[in-house]
């Protein structure tokens, strides 16, 4: 697998490297000895699997506050995604900006997202399904989010289809008012 920088600090887009036969193919999606070297998250409590059944849905954009912050390491196993980060790190230089990635099961890449992010994603494909390894396991009092359509942040989500938010995610407040939720 190659580990490669992205804009911003932290996030990492990972690209595996298939080995292909005649039987099909076999890739590495996660490595400790490659992570540490990294100085990457090597702990994973926790593994999610979601499908989301139409295309346009947009799930997130969702952290955990601390001290129950969380990395994740995303990979879009069916379908193809829109997947998005902010930096809501207070102090960050970089605080507010975002960065998208195009993950699908044929791009054989997956995303790390490190602690101090919020992450979501667009279903781009008439159904997708992800899988994610959590730093820490879910804890519902720390759970945070902000919404998708927040103009400050300014995310051109790439489908314009959002009737199908979770009442969760519709009701979610903008970046500045989450982040000044108690932890």
């Amino acid at each position: 697998m190659r580990i490669l920088p992205t804009t911003l600090d932290g996030v990492r887009l990972i690209e595996l490297e298939p080995h292909r036969d005649e039987r099909g193919w076999f890739a590495r999606t996660w490595c400790e000895r490659e992570f540490a070297g990294h100085g990457l998250n090597t702990e994973w409590p926790q593994g999610n699997h979601t499908r989301t059944v139409r295309r346009g849905i947009i799930r997130g954009m969702h952290w955990q506050a601390d001290p129950h912050g969380e990395a994740k390491l995303v990979r879009c196993t069916h379908g193809t995604i829109w997947d998005v980060v902010v930096d809501i790190r207070p102090g960050s230089p970089a605080f507010g900006k975002w960065e998208a990635f195009t993950l699908g099961a044929e791009t054989f890449s997956q995303l790390y997202v490190p602690e101090g992010f919020a992450h979501g994603y667009q279903c781009l494909t008439e159904a997708c399904e992800v899988t994610y390894l959590m730093g820490r396991e879910f804890a519902p009092a720390a759970a945070r989010g902000f919404r998708w359509n927040d103009p400050a942040v300014g995310i051109p989500w790439p489908l314009p289809d959002l009737a199908w938010l979770s009442e969760r995610d519709r009701a979610l407040p903008f970046l500045g008012s989450a982040l000044a939720l108690p932890s």
